[in-house]
């Protein structure tokens, strides 16, 4: 019996080597909630810019002066990038303890595989929004974002937690509801990186963190 146990708890500890070298598992429930947050209040800032302004992101700005598009997508892109940039860097600071605190390298293999595959399709959806802001089709910059981050999630699940997978589908089906609901694209944006992620956040955070 006693034998039996031990064959068992060494099953189970090369299956814990195993995961530990095939998928990263530093990703932080705290990330997933600092990058909701501000994700929330890039879409509440960029709210009060559109109402102040009498412009709202599912109306079609064709017609518009090319000025005033052109000072609305600057907006945009400042006001996402900054999300992204402090989404990031709270990610890493997160990521960075929580390796240290499983004694696991922060840039291995694994890492590189993750950065990779979640990397091809934003890539791919960074430049399809370009064309869209180049032809003022502001309304379909909410569902697009959310569709192709969606699918760079689903790409990365294969290499890390597959938490990361299912918020990967919730990003997907938002985005193509959003996509039948164009003229709330910035509450639908709002929902998927904000809300989606902060639900993400403490779920990971109560399932693993808390251990």
């Amino acid at each position: 019996m006693k034998n039996h146990m031990n064959h068992l708890n060494d099953l189970k500890e090369i299956r814990s080597i195993m995961e530990r070298s095939s998928r990263f598992l530093s990703l932080s429930g705290y990330s997933g909630i600092f990058a909701g947050v501000f994700a929330i209040f890039g879409g509440l800032i960029a709210y009060r810019q559109f109402y102040h302004s009498q412009f709202l992101i599912g109306e079609d700005i064709s017609h518009i002066p090319d000025q005033l598009a052109k000072s609305i997508i600057q907006f945009l892109v400042i006001d996402g990038a900054a999300v992204l940039l402090l989404a990031l860097v709270f990610s890493v600071f997160f990521s960075t303890m929580k390796a240290k605190k499983l004694g696991l390298p922060l840039w291995d293999l694994t890492t590189e595989r993750v950065l990779l595959n979640l990397s091809i399709p934003l890539i791919a959806g960074g430049l399809f929004i370009a064309v869209l802001m180049q032809y003022k089709l502001l309304y379909f910059l909410p569902p697009v974002s959310i569709l192709f981050y969606g699918m760079a999630l689903m790409n990365a699940g294969n290499y890390t937690l597959s938490e990361v997978r299912y918020l990967g589908i919730a990003e997907i089906i938002t985005g193509i509801l959003n996509l039948l609901f164009l003229k709330y694209g910035l509450y639908f944006w709002i929902f998927g990186f904000g809300i989606l992620h902060i639900i993400y956040g403490i779920l990971m955070q109560i399932k693993y963190d808390k251990k």
